[in-house]
C-alpha cells in the first residue's frame, strides 16, 4: 500500500494536476489545484462527500503534473480528462466549452469568437472562459482598431457613413474605405503578433514606425502608436503564458541523482498536452546529460510504436545525425530531433525537468510499497531471499475449447510488460485446468533450459491462478525438471487464500496486507492477459471456419482475399462492395452475412470459462 501521508508530505505547494489511480492502474479522477499539497491533502479529511468517499475507497495511488499557472493547470485538466475519460470524472465530449478568437479570411479581416477551429482564418486559444475571449477582443479593437462588424467588403464603400466603433476609435472604417487594405492588412499582422505572445517583436515594430511618423512630422499618427506601445507595455507586464501551436512533439527533461535518474517525457499532440512518462534510470554518479539522454533515447524510442515528429531535449546528444536517421525510418517520415537553448520552448523543457526533478525528490524520500509487499512475502513464505522476479501463470478457455495460458511477470512489485509470454494449449483436450498449468510452465522451463534468453532469468516466485490442484501440478513439473528450488504459491479467487507446498491448510492473510494486495494484483493481471489472448484465439478460429463453410469460396479465393484485406479481422471489417472487388457477388453476399451473424443471448462471453482439475 502507498503511504499517504510520506507521499503528501512530499508533494509542492505549486499549481499542477493530479490523477489518482485504482488497483490496476487506471486513471479514476484527474482535477486541477492552485496548490497540489493543499488540494490533494483535503482528500485525505474526514467529508460527507460519497463522491470523494467512494474515490477514495477505489483509489491506491496518485500522481501529479507541476504547471506555471493555474490557467494551464485549467487547460491540461481538460484536455486530460477527454483523453482518459475517467469515471470518476464529468465527461466532455467535445472542446465547444473552450472559445477561440477568430481572425476572418477574407479582406479586411475581422475579430470573432469561434468555438472550434477551422480553415477558414487563423483561431487563437483556446482561452478559459468565455469572458476572457471578451476583454481580448476589447483591448485589440482599442489598439489595433480592427473591426467586428459582419458586413460584406468585397466592395468599397459598403456604406455610406461608418458605425459608432469608428467614432469612439475602435475601428478603423473600412467599410467607407477611411483606410487602405494595405494599412489595413499591416495592423493585421500586428494584432497576429499580439495574440501569438510575440511582444517583444510587436513593440519593436511599433517603435520604428512612431519614429518613422514623427520624422514625417506625422504627429497624430506617432502619438497613437505611442499609446499603442504603452498600453502593450503595461498589458504584457509580468506575462508568462505561452500559446500552445498545433503540433506533435515530445518534451524531454530530466533530473540525475545519486545513483539514479529521472527522466520524463510530456506527450504534446495537436498543440495539447495529453500524458507524459516517468522513467527511472540507473545512472552513475559521473554519467553526463548527454550520456543519459542518448541512451535513454535510443532505448525508449527503440521500443516505442509512437514516435512524433518533433523530439526537443535540453542538451546536445551524441551522434544525433545517426540518431535523427534511425527515428526517421523507425517513423516511416521524417523526425526533427532539436535542442532547445532559450525562449518560450526551453521554458517548457524547464518545466518538464522540473517535474523530473520532484519524482526523484519524492522517489528518494518515499517508503516504496512494492518493497514493504515484498519484504512481507518473503517473511510469511519463508524464503531466502526478496521474491523481486515474480512470475504469474493463468488457464483461460470457454468449456475446454481454444484453451490458450498466459505468463507474466513482475519485477520489483512493477509489471513488466515486455516478458510476459502467451502459450497455447497443444496435449489437453477437454477442461483439465491443472493440465494445462502444467503444459505452460513446462514449456517455459524447457525453452529456459535450452538457452532461449526469452525465457530467461528464471523467476523468485511462480504464482499459479486456483488451489491445490493446480499448484501440486506446476511443483510436480519443476520436480520434473530438477527446479524444486523455485518457490511455488496459488492463489484461490472465492476467500483469497494462499496455498504453499508441503503446508496443510493455507495461508490466510489480512485484506490490507501489501502482501495479499500484490499477489491479488499480479494474479489479475495474468487473467486479464489470458481472457485477452483467448478472445484473439477464438476470434480467430471462428473466422477461420466460416471461411471453410462458404460455398464458392475455394483456397485460391482466400488467398485473394489475405492479399486484398491483410487478415481476417481485415476480411470481417469489408463492406459488400469491397469484398464484390475480390470475390463474385453471390459468393461476397454469403461471405458479409455469415461474418455479420447477431450473437445470441444464449451465447457464452468471451470471457466465459470452466476451471477444474480432473
Amino acid at each position: 500500500m502507498v503511504c499517504w501521508e510520506a507521499k503528501i508530505k512530499a508533494l509542492p505547494a505549486e499549481p499542477g494536476v493530479y490523477l489518482f489511480k485504482g488497483a490496476q492502474g487506471e486513471i479514476l479522477y484527474i482535477g486541477k489545484a492552485a496548490s497540489l499539497k493543499d488540494r490533494i491533502r483535503s482528500y485525505f479529511q474526514p467529508t460527507d462527500n460519497p463522491k470523494i468517499q467512494r474515490l477514495m475507497r477505489d483509489a491506491v495511488d496518485f500522481e501529479y503534473i507541476v504547471t506555471r499557472s493555474e490557467r494551464e493547470a485549467l487547460l491540461l485538466e481538460a484536455t486530460l480528462i477527454k483523453h482518459h475519460q475517467p469515471r470518476y470524472n464529468i465527461r466532455l465530449k467535445d472542446d465547444k466549452r473552450y472559445p477561440y478568437i477568430k481572425i476572418t479570411a477574407e479582406p479586411f479581416p475581422r475579430l470573432e469568437v469561434a468555438r472550434r477551429g477551422a480553415r477558414d482564418g487563423r483561431y487563437f486559444g483556446p482561452y478559459t472562459n468565455s469572458e476572457a475571449v471578451r476583454e481580448t477582443i476589447r483591448i485589440l479593437q482599442k489598439i489595433f482598431r480592427l473591426r467586428t462588424c459582419a458586413l460584406d467588403l468585397t466592395k468599397i464603400p459598403a456604406r455610406q457613413r461608418p458605425c459608432l466603433d469608428h467614432y469612439i476609435g475602435l475601428c478603423d472604417a473600412p467599410c467607407v474605405g477611411a483606410i487602405t487594405q494595405e494599412e489595413y492588412d499591416k495592423l493585421v499582422e500586428e494584432a497576429t503578433l499580439f495574440l501569438r505572445g510575440r511582444k517583444d517583436e510587436l513593440i519593436e515594430e511599433l517603435r520604428a514606425r512612431m519614429v518613422e511618423a514623427s520624422e514625417r512630422l506625422e504627429f497624430e499618427r506617432a502619438a497613437r502608436l505611442r499609446d499603442q506601445i504603452a498600453t502593450l507595455e503595461k498589458l504584457f507586464a509580468g506575462e508568462r503564458e505561452l500559446c500552445p501551436r498545433p503540433v506533435e512533439r515530445d518534451l524531454i527533461g530530466y533530473a540525475l541523482g545519486d545513483g539514479i535518474a529521472c527522466v520524463q517525457v510530456f506527450f504534446v499532440r495537436r498543440g495539447k498536452l495529453i500524458g507524459r512518462e516517468s522513467v527511472f534510470v540507473e545512472a552513475p554518479a559521473d554519467t553526463s546529460p548527454s550520456e543519459l539522454l542518448t541512451a535513454f533515447v535510443t532505448q525508449y524510442y527503440g521500443k516505442s510504436e509512437q514516435i512524433p515528429k518533433e523530439i526537443l531535449v535540453p542538451c546536445d546528444l551524441e551522434e544525433p545525425d545517426a540518431i535523427v536517421q534511425w527515428l526517421s525510418e523507425r517513423r516511416k517520415g521524417s523526425v526533427a530531433l532539436k535542442v532547445v537553448r532559450r525562449g518560450p520552448t526551453r521554458q517548457l523543457l524547464d518545466l518538464v525537468a522540473h517535474n523530473a526533478e520532484l519524482a526523484l525528490r519524492e522517489r528518494a524520500k518515499l517508503p516504496s510499497a512494492s518493497d514493504d509487499a515484498l519484504q512481507e512475502l518473503q517473511q510469511v513464505l519463508g524464503l531466502p531471499a526478496l521474491p523481486r522476479r515474480i512470475e504469474a501463470y493463468d488457464i483461460s478457455n470457454l468449456f475446454g475449447q481454444h484453451a490458450v495460458g498466459s505468463m507474466i511477470v513482475f519485477w520489483d512489485g512493477a509489471p513488466k510488460r515486455s516478458e510476459y509470454r502467451r502459450f497455447q494449449i497443444q496435449t489437453v483436450s477437454g477442461v483439465d485446468d491443472c493440465a494445462m498449468i502444467a503444459e505452460v510452465l513446462r514449456r517455459r522451463v524447457e525453452r529456459a533450459l535450452g538457452g532461449d534468453e526469452r525465457f530467461l532469468p528464471l523467476p523468485d516466485l511462480i504464482l499459479v491462478d486456483g488451489g491445490i490442484g493446480q499448484l501440486s501440478a506446476a511443483r510436480a513439473i519443476l520436480r520434473q525438471q530438477g527446479l524444486e528450488q523455485i518457490p511455488a504459491i496459488a492463489l484461490a479467487k472465492e476467500h483469497e487464500h494462499v496455498f504453499v507446498g508441503n503446508r496443510a491448510h493455507p495461508l490466510v492473510l489480512s485484506r490490507q496486507s501489501p502482501a495479499l494486495q500484490l499477489l491479488q494484483r499480479i494474479r489479475d493481471e495474468a487473467h486479464r492477459f489470458a481472457v485477452a489472448y483467448h478472445r484473439v484465439v477464438r476470434r480467430k478460429r471462428f473466422l477461420e471456419s466460416v471461411l471453410d463453410k462458404i460455398e464458392g469460396l475455394g483456397p485460391a479465393r482466400k488467398q485473394k482475399l489475405f492479399e486484398r484485406f491483410g487478415s481476417l479481422q481485415g476480411i470481417k471489417r469489408a463492406s459488400v462492395a469491397q469484398l464484390r472487388e475480390v470475390l463474385p457477388a453471390q459468393v461476397a453476399q454469403r461471405l458479409y452475412e455469415a461474418l455479420h451473424v447477431p450473437s445470441s443471448p444464449a451465447t457464452p462471453s468471451l470471457s466465459d470459462r470452466t476451471d477444474g482439475c480432473s
